[in-house]
């Protein structure tokens, strides 16, 4: 429980140095994958992931999703929408996973990618399980 409040500390800590940074400013870390919102909420996204928070992790996934310009990155957005569409999974939400699958599958379109590829065979290997109710 101490770690996770260290994790949420940290991470408003992070997304106030974006929104508070002048201009140039901004920190180096925040400038690795653009924009440097939506890496903070990707990276808060996987902290959350890893403390076993999937309801935060998946918020923060959508979140890093609707922060990055879609046309320029369709395939980083796709990815964060599949990580959260993984996390909705584990907490239950079949519909909402599906949804936000559904989203994903939408901005992969035209979009090459090894791990895109491998993200829909986790998918499909995600959903065969619910295939064979009644």
């Amino acid at each position: 429980m101490l770690a996770d409040l260290n994790h949420d500390a940290e991470a408003e800590q992070a997304r106030t140095l974006l929104t508070t940074a002048p201009g140039d400013e901004v920190p180096f870390w925040a400038l690795a994958w653009r924009p440097p919102a939506a890496s903070v909420h990707s990276r808060t996204a996987k902290v959350h992931e890893t403390a076993g928070d999937h309801r935060a992790a998946a918020e923060h996934y959508t979140l890093a999703a609707t922060a990055r310009p879609a046309g320029t990155y369709a395939r980083i957005v796709a990815l964060d929408l599949v990580a959260g569409a993984e996390m909705r999974l584990k907490r239950g939400g079949i519909e909402q996973a599906c949804a936000t699958w559904h989203q994903a599958i939408d901005h992969m379109d035209g979009v090459r990618s090894v791990r895109t590829r491998k993200a829909v065979s986790r998918m499909r290997g995600d959903l065969a399980r619910f295939w064979a109710r009644p």
